[in-house]
């Protein structure tokens, strides 16, 4: 059986890490950055129901009216949502920072 060729591994594969790594600092901003990813996802589900509440009061402004205000106050309700949420996490990830050495 042929040993299997792990030639394209990078060279620091399995080693220590280098003195000046920050894995704390990395992670931290691994979750900031996902928290901001969350936040757009509620800023573009807010504007897609804006959009889809305008377009109803548009095509139907008898018949859809009431759909196309409850899919505005909806997107309102998401991006507010969204905006409440990411600020809590930014400041628990801010509080959960331990000093460093």
């Amino acid at each position: 059986m042929p040993t299997p060729d792990f030639s394209d591994d990078p060279p620091h594969a399995g080693a220590a890490p280098p003195p000046n790594y920050d894995q704390q600092g990395l992670a931290a901003a691994r979750t900031r950055m996902a928290n901001e990813r969350t936040l757009l996802t509620y800023v573009r589900t807010g504007l897609a129901l804006l959009g889809f509440g305008l377009v109803l009061i548009q095509l139907h402004p008898v018949r859809a009216r009431g759909l196309g205000y409850g899919a505005i106050a909806a997107a309102a309700v998401a991006m507010l949502v969204g905006v409440a949420r990411f600020r809590y996490h930014s400041r628990q990830i801010d509080a959960c920072r331990v000093p460093g050495p």
